[in-house]
């Protein structure tokens, strides 16, 4: 797709998000069952069913999934989804590109052995790999943009009201 292209896909939803921004509100969901056999979740993700369980460094097999895991995946999906977005907006030269992210946690925090240990990730690094001859200037702009509109990147940074229930 280029630029033409992701400006006319778009331009109807932006018109109608200015004209009633209540449409643009969306909930997504996802949901999830707790296995009655093994410490683990089994998650709908829409595709398939992701099994979550725990990490080897908290006693998991490895054979499931890891929620932190998860998580920067989560992040990569989404930052190379937005990168390549914004690249084809700006008609951006972009060749191959890859993204990565890491983050460190400290099992101490998890695992409630150090109560000053924190549980999650102490530090995230999202990092680009870029295939292209376009000026540093743009490259900049490539990033920020990237950075501004990407949903998890946003979500984790800016880290929204949460709130936890249960029904019975």
């Amino acid at each position: 797709m280029d630029a033409t292209g992701l400006k006319a896909m778009q331009a109807p939803l932006k018109e109608a998000y200015r004209e009633d921004a209540s449409s643009a509100l969306v909930t997504l969901r996802a949901k999830g069952s707790i296995d009655d056999q093994s410490i683990a979740c089994k998650v709908e993700t829409g595709r398939a069913l992701a099994v979550a369980g725990l990490h080897p460094a908290t006693g998991g097999s490895g054979l499931e999934l890891c929620s932190g895991d998860m998580l920067l995946e989560a992040l990569v999906a989404c930052a190379g989804v937005t990168l390549k977005a914004v690249a084809t907006a700006l008609e951006f030269k972009l060749g191959a590109a890859t993204v990565e992210a890491e983050g460190d946690l400290d099992f101490r925090g998890t695992l409630g052995v150090a109560k000053d240990a924190p549980v999650g990730f102490r530090a995230i690094r999202l990092n680009f790999n870029l295939d292209s001859d376009e000026p540093q200037e743009r490259v900049d702009t490539l990033l920020k943009l990237t950075e501004r509109y990407c949903v998890v990147f946003q979500t984790i940074n800016a880290r929204p009201e949460l709130t936890v229930s249960a029904r019975r």
